[in-house]
């Protein structure tokens, strides 16, 4: 164990997080750019999380808020992000339960509706276009439908 280099990566990396959350793996991968070994990772990482500089489940809250609200993602696209970030199951449930569900509703119709005002041609073929859009962003199939059928 090196304390003097381990203190000051620990230094760096919380100004790290306080810069914007993070995740444990994020931090991970920065305090081995830092040069530290396997154990000395650990250890600070620990602290970090102690300290309250890493929260996974605070970050999957801001994560899922913001790619819904400024990104308009779905839930199923927000989903797979975290996954790829290695965040828990339950941080991720957590998360999807901040996004309200009127308000995903909401936002569905403004899509459709501003999808609807850019495409032309018969009703069958402007859905399928349209649902593929909001599939790919990733709301599910059968919400999406559902709600083209109402249209």
């Amino acid at each position: 164990m090196r304390p003097e280099k381990m203190k000051e990566a620990k230094t760096k990396a919380g100004r790290y997080c306080a810069y914007q959350e993070r995740t444990q793996q994020e931090v991970r991968d920065k305090l081995y750019a830092l040069g530290l070994f396997r154990d000395e990772v650990e250890l600070v990482l620990t602290e970090l999380i102690t300290e309250d500089y890493i929260n996974e489940e605070r970050f999957a809250k801001r994560y899922a808020s913001g790619k819904f609200r400024i990104k308009q993602w779905g839930k199923r696209k927000i989903v797979y992000a975290l996954k790829q970030k290695n965040i828990s199951s339950y941080c991720i449930d957590k998360a999807l339960k901040e996004i309200d569900d009127e308000e995903y509703i909401v936002v569905l119709k403004k899509l459709i509706n501003k999808k609807t005002a850019l495409l032309k041609g018969d009703e069958f073929i402007l859905h399928k276009k349209i649902s593929n859009y909001l599939i790919g962003k990733g709301f599910e199939p059968e919400l999406v439908w559902s709600i083209l059928n109402e249209h």
